[in-house]
């Protein structure tokens, strides 16, 4: 094999792709793995079909070991004809006159580049999908984990960035988890189809091949979908590009989901909050210039690749959006590099997230403390509710009236005088001092929060590998 010498990517400028799991999913000779499993598969399915001779697919299948192949220098021959498919049929058709010149109709007959790196990008992508799914289902079950250890772990829900309402750690990791479990159900059942429609997606050449056969083009067509695993398509689709966004948008939408919880995380890692902890690795969350810092950097690079994930996305949008003619000058080759990073990034962040979730660390005391910090401020719904009949026409002004003085006052005094102005705005007669700890205990005020965190999980047993107390999975 020759070799150009050119500097590779190892992923120093993105550390959340720089996996070799990643890259043995996703790199160049993935790329090149399934460019030639489509070649070797369509000659298998040319030789089933009696179009070309026997023993012909084992030499192709011989000769499409993309080990026997320099992924660079046909990358920087790929310059000459567009795309990297081009320079690989020369070599492979040279390998295969070499051990068999008959073989050679078995090699790429009626198909064009189109055809086969499109199928081959599906298959790239299937197969990463594969391999995404297991780490999410590894987050999802930390995740559901998390939900039943913690369903009556009462913290604080913020709106707006402000204290809102009672809530539980329980029903924030459902609802993570909804996030994750959701986007993932839908790139599970998201079809990738085979691309099958020669030099200008009329099958004129592979009506030439099977005339007077007992084949058609389109039983070959679906033969080598069942042989890619792949799904079989009803014609061709390279000027309709939905199998290629539809794919971005499934990724694009569980990168959202990673997106969030790392967004979470990483404010209720802060030290003055200190709700959550990443979990504790020696190296991990280094400073070069302070020692003293434990930086969230799980969360940091499932955040970094989240923001980039919605470009890559567009960019698929954005080149179907101008496919023009037949093969388009520029938008087909504009996909390529586009969904390949999305691929990557969203495994690099799955692998991340895992770990994160895995071993995320919770404080339910800070989450005591910090709910504490509004008191029985967050209760002002409840007790406006409940309150304001007693108080007649002017109850829901009065009561307002004391929440904003009480505003008026410094923060840490907020919460004993926000219960002193009530109990002397509301009469003892009228709510007794009982009734009226009631109202102001947050516990007393989480609404069907348990339960739809249940209900979260019920439905989607497959990605929860734990139920709740009272749970139902059908």
């Amino acid at each position: 094999m020759s070799n150009s010498g050119l500097p590779g990517d190892f992923g120093l400028l993105s550390p959340v792709t720089a996996s070799p799991a990643v890259a043995a999913l996703t790199g160049d000779r993935a790329v090149l793995a399934a460019i030639l499993d489509v070649e070797a598969a369509w000659a298998a399915v040319l030789e089933e079909a009696g179009l070309v001779p026997e023993g012909a697919a084992a030499v192709v299948a011989q000769a499409a070991d993309p080990e026997l192949y320099d992924p660079v220098a046909l990358a920087e021959r790929s310059q000459g004809g567009g795309n990297p498919v081009i320079p690989l049929l020369g070599e492979l058709r040279a390998r295969v006159r070499d051990a068999e010149p008959a073989a050679l109709a078995a090699v790429h007959s009626s198909l064009t580049s189109q055809d086969v790196l499109d199928s081959a990008l599906m298959l790239l992508a299937d197969r990463a999908r594969s391999a995404l799914l297991r780490e999410v289902r590894g987050t999802t079950t930390a995740l559901a984990a998390l939900v039943d250890e913690h369903a009556d772990t009462l913290c604080v829900g913020r709106s707006l960035t402000q204290h809102a309402l009672p809530y539980t750690f329980g029903l924030r990791a459902a609802q993570w988890f909804q996030g994750v479990a959701a986007a993932a159900r839908g790139l599970d059942a998201l079809d990738l189809p085979l691309q099958f429609g020669g030099a200008g997606g009329t099958l004129a050449s592979a009506t030439v091949l099977t005339a007077g056969t007992a084949s058609d083009p389109f039983g070959l067509a679906d033969a080598l979908a069942a042989k890619l695993g792949l799904a079989a398509a009803p014609a061709p689709w390279h000027t309709n590009r939905l199998p290629v966004t539809g794919l971005g948008n499934a990724l694009a939408a569980l990168m959202d989901a990673f997106g969030k919880i790392a967004a979470d995380v990483v404010f209720l890692s802060r030290p003055e909050v200190a709700e959550l902890g990443e979990p504790l690795l020696a190296g991990r969350g280094v400073s070069s210039a302070m020692p003293q810092k434990q930086n969230p950097v799980l969360s940091v690079l499932v955040r970094s690749a989240a923001l980039q994930a919605p470009a890559f996305s567009g960019q698929l949008h954005l080149a179907a959006a101008v496919f023009n003619d037949e093969r388009p000058d520029g938008a087909w080759h504009s996909e390529w590099p586009a969904l390949r990073s999305l691929l990557a990034l969203t495994l690099g962040a799955a692998a991340q997230l895992r770990e994160l979730a895995e071993g995320l660390r919770v404080f339910p005391d800070a989450m005591r403390r910090n709910l504490e910090l509004s008191g029985p401020l967050l209760l002002s719904e409840a007790v406006a509710a409940v309150v304001a009949p007693l108080l007649g026409a002017d109850g829901k002004r009065e009561l307002q009236a004391v929440v904003d003085a009480v505003l008026q006052t410094e923060p840490a005094g907020q919460a004993a005088a926000y219960a002193k102005l009530l109990r002397d705005a509301v009469p003892e007669r009228l709510l007794p001092d009982a009734r009226l700890a009631e109202l102001l205990d947050p516990a007393n005020y989480l609404g069907e929060a348990a339960d739809i965190s249940r209900r979260i999980l019920a439905a989607y047993p497959d990605y929860a590998a734990t139920t709740m107390k009272g749970a139902t999975h059908d």
